[in-house]
């Protein structure tokens, strides 16, 4: 028996070849993967509180592969590496490179123009780097880690709440979250940044 997962709302359906990457071959609901992709996060959350990150490495290319890699490494063996296939949702996977380049640098120009609050430089990045789609899975939680550790690490702020939930689960902030996406999707972010602080 393989792998069945049951997708939910946003969430983007892995090929088989990326399901064979699963390390841990006990896994077969979406209940069990949810479970141990969580404990691997939190891992990855302590990591972050006991590392000094430097702001000068948090926006690169290799410092988002590593931030995956230390998110999902006990579960997926394609983690840290950008996914080779098309998605529902996200750019076509030959552009991801060139298109992280760009976040990265317009991300850089924002913090050094003070062009936004540092609130708003952290969202539009996370909803930027969801909707390039780095990896085949997980990009959802990572991009909230990257806006958290940008709030943290570059600004000195006190990280966002995220509605303090696992929004795997939750299905009204689900929903929510899903709905301020698509408002970012349209060029507002300001639902997404409140959604971020509650």
């Amino acid at each position: 028996m393989g792998l069945e997962l049951d997708y939910k709302d946003g969430q983007t359906p892995l090929e088989e070849e990326e399901k064979d990457g699963l390390k841990i071959k006990s896994i077969t609901t979406q209940g069990e993967l949810d479970e141990f992709e969580q404990l691997n996060i939190e891992k990855a959350v302590e990591w972050t509180i006991h590392t000094k990150l430097k702001a000068e490495n948090i926006l690169t290319e290799k410092f988002i592969k590593d931030l995956h890699k230390k998110m999902y490494s006990d579960v997926w063996k394609w983690v840290g590496e950008f996914r080779r296939t098309e998605k529902n949702i996200g750019i076509p996977w030959t552009k991801i490179k060139l298109e992280l380049k760009n976040l990265l640098d317009d991300t850089k120009y924002w913090i050094e123009n003070k062009t936004y609050s540092p609130e708003e430089i952290a969202i539009r990045f996370k909803h930027r780097i969801v909707s390039i789609h780095c990896f085949p899975n997980g990009n959802g939680r990572h991009s909230r880690m990257m806006a958290d550790i940008i709030m943290e690490s570059i600004f000195g702020n006190e990280i966002f709440s995220w509605h303090q939930s696992n929004m795997v689960k939750a299905n009204e902030i689900r929903k929510e979250y899903i709905n301020a996406l698509k408002e970012a999707d349209n060029g507002n972010v300001r639902p997404l940044i409140d959604f971020a602080k509650n």
